[in-house]
């Protein structure tokens, strides 16, 4: 397994191995002793989620303010362009957002942790997301940061003149100078 940091450098790619020849390949794809070892953190998963989306869907940016989560986030079906963005006061990325692609074929893993919004944009014809969380679902304490919002300036690998497939709470999202931060 490698890390690579993000250029908010506790964002972090995961790349697991991946052991391959003519009949196909295997990876395990979480060990709790070399995650650990190899990102620094001591982390304790509770739950594990499971989506699927078609092609144009945007999930987010979505983040709770109580029981506030770290998440490991990979696709294994298709592909998507993954997002952080920084809602913490004090640090030096406050603001700042970075996005990674991640598939089924790249075996990437994102780690995002606590105090920051996270959404994706489905890049493939469709995608199944998985994501392991340090904490349980809250919906009271849910917020949903706007996906579009120009002042964070979120560069969506989008077609010029097409809006993303929103559900009404992302629809809703509130902008950037309204969103409580951590």
């Amino acid at each position: 397994m490698s890390v690579t940091p993000t250029a908010i450098s506790e964002v972090l790619i995961i790349e697991p191995k991946v052991f391959g020849d003519d009949r196909g390949w295997f990876t395990e794809s979480f060990n709790v002793q070399d995650f650990s070892a190899v990102t620094g953190l001591n982390v304790n998963f509770v739950q594990d989620n499971h989506s699927f989306s078609r092609k144009g869907t945007l999930r987010g940016l979505h983040y709770q303010l109580e029981k506030t989560q770290g998440k490991l986030v990979r696709v294994v079906s298709g592909s998507v362009f993954d997002v952080a963005v920084d809602l913490r006061k004090g640090s030096p990325t406050f603001g700042k957002w970075d996005g990674v692609e991640l598939s089924a074929q790249n075996h990437r893993q994102l780690w995002i942790p606590p105090g920051f919004a996270h959404g994706f944009l489905v890049l493939s014809e469709a995608a199944e997301f998985l994501y392991k969380t340090t904490d349980y679902y809250h919906p009271q304490s849910e917020v949903c940061l706007a996906w579009d919002d120009p002042s964070i300036g979120i560069e969506w690998p989008l077609l010029a003149g097409t809006t993303p497939i929103l559900n009404a709470k992302d629809s809703a999202g509130l902008p950037w100078d309204q969103v409580p931060k951590f």
